[in-house]
């Protein structure tokens, strides 16, 4: 990676009318928050940081070079993404040993979620080099604050499986967490996801479709999750980026001899991973405790 990044530029960034200098950073992999939609929601520390680091990396420059253009900065971006890391990865890891300061920005929100900078990250640590948070907009954040749903314990699931077994067999997996569930969806899958989780964690379980978060056309859906399957699958083209959240599920006690009760009831009409995945729906108990009490079962009864 040769100088010609930094030589010659300006290290400032433009607020309104006014040119601010960027204080030099310190050799470090910063990893940058950026706007998941609307530009105003950059952070001060993240504008300087990105005018004065000597390198730096972003998923799509194309998409990086509007916000750069916004506020008046003049540094150039290095493509770094799933397709070129093993190559690109190398490069920015010489230029911290060389002693430089790298950013590294996705083309939305905060680096490392759903993007290969896990990976980058992880060599930066292992090296022993530096690596410093930038803070800033987080779309499983802004979609958990706005969907009215219980935000004192949540999970991030990323994306589901494409396939529609895959999709079923992860959210059995996930039923019985005590959380708020967040997940990623395309505009295309979502009436599937939302039919597929009715089915899987039960069609009363409150959710959120939030959809375009902070752009022009922001949309909040709130209801069950047979309420929005139902919704979502009359919409002929659902359009923009999705944060699906679904709320915990209810509190249940069984007793251990109805536990027994619906194990036995399901396993006559289910194999035996589909009948653990229901109890675990219906008991709320974990369905890998369930799967084996089940095994038990039968082998004790022959």
């Amino acid at each position: 990676m040769s100088d010609e990044h930094t030589s010659g530029r300006a290290r400032s960034f433009r607020l309104h009318n006014t040119t601010v200098p960027a204080r030099p950073l310190e050799p470090a992999l910063y990893l940058v928050a950026t706007p998941i939609g609307n530009l105003g929601d950059i952070t001060l520390r993240a504008l300087e940081t990105l005018a004065g680091a000597d390198v730096l990396a972003c998923e799509d420059t194309r998409v990086t070079r509007v916000l750069l253009d916004r506020y008046g900065i003049q540094n150039r971006p290095f493509a770094y993404h799933e397709h070129n890391a093993d190559e690109a990865g190398p490069r920015l890891l010489q230029a911290l040993e060389a002693g430089r300061s790298v950013a590294l920005v996705s083309d939305a929100g905060t680096p490392l979620v759903s993007d290969p900078g896990y990976r980058l990250a992880l060599q930066a640590i292992e090296a022993g080099y530096r690596v410093v948070p930038i803070p800033g907009a987080s779309a499983p954040l802004a979609a958990l604050v706005g969907s009215g749903l219980p935000n004192d314990a949540f999970f991030f699931a990323g994306f589901l499986p494409a396939k529609d077994k895959g999709r079923r067999d992860r959210l059995a997996e996930l039923a019985a967490v005590p959380a708020t569930l967040i997940f990623f969806e395309s505009p295309h899958r979502i009436a599937a996801t939302l039919a597929a989780a009715a089915d899987v964690l039960g069609g009363e379980r409150k959710a959120a479709v939030c959809r375009e978060l902070t752009k022009t056309f922001e949309e909040f859906r709130r209801g069950t999750l047979t309420e929005l399957a139902v919704f979502y699958e009359a919409v002929e083209h659902v359009k923009g980026e999705i944060v699906l959240l679904v709320g915990p599920p209810e509190e249940t006690v069984a007793a251990e001899a109805d536990v027994e009760a619906i194990l036995g009831d399901l396993a006559r009409s289910m194999a035996t991973a589909k009948a653990a995945a229901e109890a675990a729906r219906i008991t709320g108990l974990p369905r890998k405790e369930l799967y084996q009490r089940l095994l038990d079962m039968k082998e004790r009864h022959g």
